[in-house]
């Protein structure tokens, strides 16, 4: 039985391509969540030019991103069926799929990973729509769960939704992260 599989290609002109291909090799070799999209293998090799070629093989997802669901690109041609809608039940399981598997990654991994580029492109659907995590390419990684984040950690840093304590230095929050990831979430129930 053949599998249909998606190929990550890393464009290793591009500043940081090698350090994000690590940085995905590490956050996936060692952990496993219903919710993380498989890797099947990893490629890093010379390519007949003599140039290097890295590339990552994963289990292929038929629904594509939680993006193309929420902000379809364009009008279907004459024939074509309608956009696919997410009903509300499956927004909610989805938002569950990332929550358990952003806790899995904080608290319960052994060793606590920040993902850093939390967006619906990087939330695969699979035949079920369950929601896989994927794009682990700027993660950053905690040496334990009891030890301070390295001064290059910051899970606040991301580009995306600020807290308000972020803009305004006289609001303090205890977790402004989950500011952004709440905010996000509401947007994937509202379609935004």
């Amino acid at each position: 039985m053949e599998e249909e599989m998606a190929v990550k290609v890393f464009d290793l002109e591009m500043p940081g391509a090698e350090r994000s291909f690590l940085a995905e090799c590490e956050a996936l070799r060692s952990i496993q969540h219903r919710n993380l999209l498989p890797i099947r293998t990893v490629c890093s090799a010379v390519d007949n030019r003599g140039g290097m070629f890295k590339a990552l093989l994963y289990e292929f997802m038929p629904n594509g991103s939680l993006d193309t669901w929420l902000h379809p690109r364009a009008a279907p041609a004459a024939g074509e069926k309608a956009p696919k809608r997410l009903g509300f039940s499956q927004r909610v399981n989805i938002i569950v799929n990332v929550a358990d598997v952003l806790d899995y990654l904080h608290h319960e991994c052994g060793r606590p990973t920040v993902h850093c580029d939390l967006k619906p492109s990087n939330i695969l659907l699979d035949d079920d729509l369950n929601a896989l995590l994927g794009d682990f390419g700027i993660a950053r990684f905690y040496a334990d769960s009891k030890s301070a984040p390295s001064p290059a950690v910051d899970p606040t840093s991301s580009v995306g939704v600020l807290a308000p304590a972020r803009k305004d230095s006289s609001l303090k929050l205890e977790r402004p992260a989950g500011y952004s990831t709440a905010a996000r979430h509401a947007g994937s129930m509202c379609g935004t």
